[in-house]
């Protein structure tokens, strides 16, 4: 496939001292239409040729078209926010879309002379956009969408512009294409022959998570954020590119000023766009870092409704954030819950937590973030707002050792750059040869090398700075195949949309039009993002340094997950399958190896891993 681009009382609307609506937002669009009850489902779509029998659990089809059987279903058993099938001009779709922007997209359609009902569905709408308007109808779409379309012979998708939602596609044994937003359900069809595929093993190893369209699956793929992307009957794969973010053009005249309004306005109508019709409560997951708080603030600012915060503690013995987190929920009068996540119950689910994910994802808080979904349902609120965005479209605490790496370095070849990303990763990629039996290194001496996910994005000169290579890189990779997809997969298995105002797509494009100074100013991060926001928090919190949330992994892995761990890693199946080394196993289980080893991390690597692929049957 040719890729073109690389408790506090809620705050009452009538409270005294509360700031006002923004005159600029007074006409936002986003209230007639935000939240539409969608069904719990993902969706799945077939071109098969004919003939071929009845497939069961279709709700719709099958379709007659050029020759061949096309077939649309929506997966009831698989969580997700499915719509459809509709058809509009001979094309028939189904897709997990939420648009935020329908009056907008309305609007555009009636001024290119094909009106569509203002009550039609969010997939409905996006597909009359894409089939009047091309490109500039999926640029416009401000929302999370994904979209299956049977466009004659040809099954057509589309992701949006930075990959909030997305879906999986792949060759059947019959000579078609089969196409679905859950990949467990491409797995189980029978008319697919998948198995694991070694090269995806490691580059989850290297980056914690799959960074591009590979899946763990051999012959499945992700599909691309910003892209249409044509299967054709003959195997053939086009990829339309609808969005990229622009580099900035360097303008001496523009302030700093004008960067920081500009984007503090952006935000605000980022924010305000997903928050829920009718003054419907709110949630907000609230880490205490900036990005979370000033999420927070706008909510709290702009919302007629309860806003209700909540955030995570790991134990009061253990480092926090508690502190931040309380101050910004009491500086912005919402109604603010702590969960306590103790180190059994990550080891009681932390199976299950694995299995609702399509590809697994390294990171220990994705228990907590599924308790998180849990507490937001149970408390009757159907959308959660986050502050994921804030490092890979602004700059974070990733990108300091690559720039130091380029002020050192003495190496002009063009993938010493690529090389030195997957080294200040800091995962498992200096470990594979220690880590890997022979066997597995062995087969995959010919497999593409892990760099490839990201030398097209640090050697783009359609960027001329490193930091903005970075975020270009960041965006498109952890953001679109690691924080987005780890949001949207858990917070959808509880029925909540979990929405993220900081990757609005203006937003990012924003962030790439400002110069890298203003992101980066000296050792301050995300420098104009603060600037803009720091009338809302108090400094303590604007300015603080970084720290993350700092999840106990080294304490359950000698805890409660020791035993579950040494049986997982070291048992029958895992020596069986013949990934690892059980010695390398052992040495980090025992706390040996090298300096500074992270073994916490690297064994948390390895057993979610271990789990994801049990739960896949692979």
């Amino acid at each position: 496939m040719a890729e073109q681009h690389p408790g506090t009382t809620a705050r009452t609307a009538a409270s005294p001292g509360t700031p006002t609506r923004p005159h600029h937002l007074d006409h936002l669009d986003h209230l007639d239409h935000l939240d539409r009850p969608t069904p719990p489902a993902r969706y799945a779509v077939s071109s098969l040729p004919a003939p071929v029998g009845p497939e069961p659990g279709l709700v719709a089809g099958p379709f007659e078209a050029g020759g061949r059987r096309l077939a649309t279903a929506l997966l009831t058993g698989e969580p997700g926010f499915a719509d459809g099938p509709f058809t509009v001009d001979g094309r028939t779709a189904v897709g997990e879309v939420t648009l935020h922007n329908r009056t907008e997209l309305l609007a555009a359609l009636a001024a290119a002379g094909r009106p569509a009902e203002p009550s039609c569905p969010d997939g409905e709408l996006l597909l009359r956009c894409w089939l009047a308007l091309g490109p500039d109808g999926l640029r416009a779409a401000d929302g999370m969408f994904t979209l299956a379309v049977l466009d004659g012979p040809d099954l057509v998708l589309v992701r949006d512009h930075v990959g909030a939602r997305t879906a999986f596609h792949c060759r059947t044994a019959g000579g078609g294409w089969a196409a679905s937003s859950s990949l467990r359900a491409l797995r189980t069809r029978p008319d697919v022959e998948t198995g694991l595929n070694l090269s995806a093993v490691r580059s989850f190893l290297t980056f914690a998570y799959l960074p591009g369209e590979e899946t763990l699956l051999r012959g499945v793929h992700e599909l691309l954020p910003g892209r249409v992307t044509r299967l054709r009957p003959d195997g053939r794969v086009d990829v339309e590119v609808f969005w990229e973010p622009q580099p900035g053009l360097s303008d001496g005249e523009l302030t700093t000023r004008h960067y920081a309004e500009g984007l503090r306005e952006l935000l605000e109508r980022a924010v305000a766009r997903r928050l829920p019709d009718g003054g419907r409560e709110v949630a907000v997951l609230l880490s205490g870092g900036v990005d979370s708080s000033l999420v927070t603030a706008l909510a709290a600012r702009l919302h007629g409704g309860t806003v209700r915060t909540y955030s995570i503690s790991f134990g009061a013995e253990l480092p926090n954030e508690l502190g931040y987190s309380g101050l910004v929920a009491a500086h912005c009068g919402t109604a603010h819950r702590v969960l306590t996540v103790p180190g059994e119950q990550v080891a009681a689910r932390l199976a299950d937590t694995v299995a609702l994910l399509d590809s697994p994802v390294g990171d220990p808080l994705t228990v907590p973030n599924l308790m998180l979904a849990e507490a937001v349902a149970g408390d009757g609120i159907a959308v959660s707002l986050n502050g994921e965005g804030g490092d890979p479209v602004f700059g974070g605490p990733k990108n300091p050792p690559m720039l130091a790496f380029e002020l050192m370095r003495d190496d002009d070849a063009a993938q010493a750059r690529a090389d030195a990303y997957l080294h200040t990763y800091r995962k498992c990629w200096e470990d594979l040869p220690a880590l890997l039996t022979g066997e597995a290194l062995a087969a995959l001496e010919p497999a593409p090398h892990p760099r490839r996910h990201v030398a097209p994005y640090l050697t783009d000169r359609r960027f001329p700075s490193l930091l903005d290579q970075l975020l270009h890189c960041n965006l498109r990779t952890k953001g679109a195949h690691h924080i987005l997809t780890k949001v949207e997969r858990l917070t959808a298995s509880q029925g909540v949309q979990g929405r993220s105002p900081l990757f609005d797509r203006r937003v990012v494009d924003h962030a790439f039009a400002t110069p890298p100074g203003l992101k980066l100013r000296g050792t301050e991060e995300k420098w104009i993002l603060k600037e803009a926001v720091r009338d809302l928090l108090p400094d303590t919190v604007t300015y603080r340094p970084k720290s993350g949330m700092r999840v106990p992994v080294q304490q359950w892995l000698h805890g409660p997950l020791s035993e579950l761990a040494a049986d997982l890693l070291l048992g029958p199946t895992a020596r069986a399958r013949g990934l690892f080394r059980a010695d390398t196993v052992e040495t980090w289980m025992r706390g040996g190896g090298l300096l500074l080893p992270r073994q916490g991390g690297k064994l948390w690597l390895l057993l979610t891993l271990e789990l994801w692929l049990r739960a896949y049957d692979l």
